[in-house]
């Protein structure tokens, strides 16, 4: 079904009376997931095909995204992939399906709006959350994988992963807004260069140009990452959504309307429970219990 959809956060409304559950189930045996000290872990599940990005893989991906912005028992997102890749992107098969007829055609408008609702409620549902979000790379992310990942606050990578923006290799000019993020990540001149070449890039230059937060054994990537999520997962969740309003705002407005955003901000966090518990904490030398809110 083919639904336009301005706004992910539409999807999430409509999962809100369903966040008493103790398990999401994605729907589909593609998207696995776990919820453990409030880090809520989204597994793409198609090894076989290195977590391409399949109908019903991205359908359960909506579906989990949605969920976890609503549900009060999640701190912080992540996404991995299983096997030894991160996602490989669009599935190319399908796509030769598509071209030769083997695949229901569609109208160019009716390709467009499901695309832009998928994309919406997948990347931008990632960029927009309130919580924090980390992609957990195992291997490769290429394509709209990278946009993914891209799309999440940090990056954390084994050894062996390695990126690629993959689009000119099949003659496609991008998706999941892939341009905007590479140029806000990595800047215009590194953008350009990795949409052009669709080059690899392997850990370590991914580390170097700032596509990768930390390259770890590959055996020490999940450990890593949790405890990571663990920690933001239980810190005060008001003052990270409004930090991430900052930083999202950063390179599109001047410093004096900075300056008074932040300060806005600022005042509304004073309010939160959590700003009085952190205070208390520091004058009682004690690590803080923070409640979100």
């Amino acid at each position: 079904m083919v639904r336009d959809c301005r706004n992910w956060q539409s999807l999430a409304q409509t999962t809100r009376q369903r966040t008493t559950m103790s398990a999401f189930d994605s729907g589909t045996d593609q998207i696995l997931t776990t919820l453990e000290n409030r880090v809520f872990t989204v597994t793409l599940n198609r090894p076989d095909a290195r977590n391409a990005l399949s109908d019903d893989l991205t359908q359960g991906l909506r579906r989990a995204l949605a969920w976890a912005e609503v549900a009060e028992t999640v701190g912080a997102i992540v996404l991995t992939g299983a096997g030894g890749a991160f996602c490989a992107g669009g599935d190319v098969k399908n796509m030769n399906r598509r071209n030769t007829g083997e695949a229901p055609a569609a109208t160019p408008h009716e390709q467009f709006l499901d695309m832009r609702a998928r994309h919406i409620e997948t990347a931008g549902a990632l960029r927009a959350s309130r919580k924090p979000t980390i992609a957990a790379l195992p291997g490769a992310a290429a394509g709209a994988g990278l946009a993914l990942a891209l799309s999440c606050d940090m990056r954390v990578a084994a050894e062996r992963a390695f990126v690629s923006t993959g689009y000119a290799r099949i003659g496609l000019s991008g998706d999941y807004g892939v341009a905007w993020l590479l140029t806000r990540v990595i800047g215009p001149a590194r953008a350009r260069e990795l949409l052009l070449t669709s080059d690899r890039v392997a850990s370590s230059r991914a580390l170097n140009l700032g596509l990768f937060n930390e390259v770890v054994a590959d055996e020490k990537l999940a450990e890593t990452t949790q405890v990571l999520a663990r920690r933001l997962a239980n810190g005060p969740l008001v003052a990270y959504g409004y930090i991430k309003d900052n930083l999202n705002e950063a390179l599109d407005i001047d410093h004096i309307t900075a300056i008074e955003r932040e300060a806005d901000r600022l005042v509304k966090a004073r309010g939160t429970s959590d700003h009085k518990e952190a205070v208390a904490a520091f004058v009682e030398k004690r690590d803080p219990d923070f409640r979100g809110h």
